[in-house]
């Protein structure tokens, strides 16, 4: 029985571990151990890889607190989005944190659901949490609330727009570039009649993406009725609504430009309950690009805007306002492109001869022309 309580003798408890017992193991300085858990890039690799074996295998627990007053910085970054429901954001927080994650850094999530309080409420909090800068992607924060909570020294990244102060860095979206392509591709089609369903006009990104759609009608010298550009809010629900007031007009559009793709999915779902076929009858075009718009029935055609490339911009832009050392620290923009992904949802207009030789061919083929 006494040889059942007897504990091993060589093995630490976790809470003994020290920094000193990792750099025993590694056989390295406390000071190489310190360089590499606080992230240093000037840490020779093979040591590096050296120290986090000795921090595996004796179950190190880095005191990130301790660290934070030695370093004065956390090694935390705070990440706003919009809302979890919309299956856009998820991707972009997945793509945020594995690259901050790579870096070194921890993150600090929160949602506003579009609520400016809200989004006052969780820069405060994360402020409180000495995170050490904050990228707010949610697509259409005031700046009269920015100014109020910013700090002239603490890194803030937005996107689109924000105020002129020293550490704010500004993640600007090529709307127009996706929207242009996607104008284009209908036109080409042969398209002449084509509605759009914007987000909600309060916020920015809504409204440059309506102006976008706009320019490139115009371009083309094509108008849009005022009764074809209805606003939606950029759910599923919002695109119903908006589609089947469309679908009420006398004459429907024969396609249909979508403020972002839950938009366009509802829009789908509205089309789906009617005689009306996709793209058969009316030819249904999103924007964002979500890995839910393949697989719907149709796949979608949409404008991309890269969940990563975004969160690669987000990410480098914060390290830049923090970290003295980064190259491109004077830099206040970051471009984020847009580009058309054609899929099967955009075809020829109904009623046109190239429409009426694919209907029938598709018929020979058996194809189902909902």
């Amino acid at each position: 029985m006494s040889a059942l309580r007897k504990k091993p003798q060589n093995r630490l408890r976790p809470a003994a571990i020290s920094i000193r017992d990792v750099a025993r193991r590694a056989g390295v300085s406390i000071a190489t151990v310190s360089r590499t858990v606080n992230g240093i890039a000037t840490v020779d690799p093979q040591l590096a890889l050296q120290v986090w074996r000795a921090i595996e295998e004796l179950g190190y627990l880095p005191n990130t607190q301790a660290r934070a007053l030695v370093s004065g910085r956390s090694r935390m970054l705070g990440l706003i989005v919009s809302e979890i429901t919309n299956p856009f954001f998820p991707e972009l927080v997945q793509e945020f944190e594995n690259l901050a994650v790579a870096q070194g850094y921890e993150v600090l999530i929160g949602s506003t659901n579009y609520e400016t309080a809200r989004t006052e409420s969780l820069i405060r909090r994360m402020l409180q949490r000495k995170v050490d800068g904050i990228a707010v992607m949610t697509f259409g924060i005031e700046e009269d609330l920015v100014q109020k909570l910013v700090d002239r020294e603490f890194p803030l990244v937005f996107v689109d727009a924000g105020p002129n102060l020293p550490n704010i860095r500004i993640l600007k979206v090529n709307y127009g570039e996706g929207i242009r392509q996607a104008v284009q591709h209908l036109a080409a089609l042969g398209h002449r009649s084509i509605a759009f369903i914007s987000g909600p006009l309060r916020l920015r990104s809504a409204v440059a993406r309506r102006d976008a759609f706009v320019k490139s009608m115009s371009e083309l010298g094509l108008t849009t009725p005022t009764q074809h550009i209805v606003e939606g809010d950029h759910t599923m629900e919002g695109g119903i609504a908006a589609m089947e007031s469309l679908i009420s007009l006398n004459e429907l559009p024969t396609a249909v430009l979508c403020s972002n793709d839950m938009t366009a999915i509802g829009a789908l779902h509205a089309l789906y309950k009617t005689t009306h076929g996709v793209p058969r009858d009316i030819s249904v075009v999103g924007f964002d690009d979500i890995h839910l718009a393949q697989f719907m029935l149709p796949p979608l055609t949409t404008v991309q805007m890269s969940c990563k490339d975004l969160a690669v911009a987000a990410v480098e832009a914060l390290r830049a306002g923090i970290e003295r050392d980064h190259p491109k620290i004077m830099q206040k923009e970051w471009p984020v492109s847009t580009r058309l992904v054609v899929r099967r949802s955009t075809a020829f207009p109904r009623g046109t001869l190239p429409a009426l030789v694919e209907g029938a061919a598709g018929k020979r083929r058996g194809i189902n022309a909902k």
